[in-house]
C-alpha cells in the first residue's frame, strides 16, 4: 500500500448510508466490475459510470452508516476509490473498509473545505490531506498501528494468509 494517495475527488454528502453505497437490489450480483457499476447510485445514478479511477471520495459525517453490508467497502473499490475522506464513519463500515483494504481517512470539516473535480494528496503516515489546485494542508487523523498493517497487507485476508504460510514453514 501507498502512504501517499493522490485522486481527483468527487464530493458526497452526511449520512450517506450502506444502501446508497450499494443498494440492496444488487445484492446478488458477483462479478466485481459490475458491483462498482451500481457504486453510490443511491446518491446518483452516473457516479460510478463518470468516477475518475483512483479517485477519492469524499463526505460529511456518518459516511456508511446503516447495515454493516460488506459490499459497500467492495463496490467501492470496484469502482475505483483508492480512499474515502469523511468528517466520521460508521464504525462497523470503516472496519468493513480497512478489513477489504480500502483507506478511509477521518478529516473533520474536509467536505467543507474542499470542491468536486479538485486533487487531493493523502498523506497517511502523516496525517494530511493536501490539496493540489491551492496548497492548502489539512490535518486528518491518523490510523492506528492494525489498521496500517491490515492496510499494507491488502486487507485483513491477505495479512492472514501470510501470518499463516509463516508459522507453517
Amino acid at each position: 500500500m501507498k502512504t501517499e494517495i493522490t485522486g481527483k475527488i468527487i464530493i458526497v454528502g452526511n449520512n450517506i448510508d450502506t444502501d446508497q453505497i450499494y443498494p440492496g437490489r444488487f445484492l446478488a450480483i458477483t462479478d466485481p466490475k459490475e458491483i462498482g457499476s451500481h457504486c453510490l447510485c443511491g446518491v446518483d445514478e452516473t457516479i460510478a459510470s463518470t468516477f475518475p479511477q483512483g479517485g477519492i471520495v469524499v463526505a460529511g459525517r456518518n459516511f456508511g452508516c446503516g447495515s454493516s453490508r460488506e459490499h459497500a467497502p467492495i463496490a467501492l473499490l470496484n469502482m475505483g476509490a483508492s480512499a474515502v475522506i469523511a468528517d466520521s464513519f460508521a464504525r462497523i463500515f470503516f472496519r468493513n473498509s480497512i478489513n477489504l483494504g480500502l483507506p478511509l481517512i477521518t478529516c473533520k470539516g474536509i467536505s467543507e473545505k474542499v470542491e468536486a473535480g479538485q486533487t487531493l494528496t493523502i498523506n497517511i503516515t502523516e496525517g494530511t490531506v493536501t490539496v493540489q489546485e491551492t496548497g492548502e494542508v489539512y490535518p486528518c487523523d491518523r490510523l492506528g498501528d492494525q489498521a496500517m498493517k491490515i492496510l499494507e497487507a491488502g486487507g485483513i485476508k491477505p495479512m492472514m494468509r501470510e501470518r499463516f504460510k509463516k508459522t507453517k514453514e
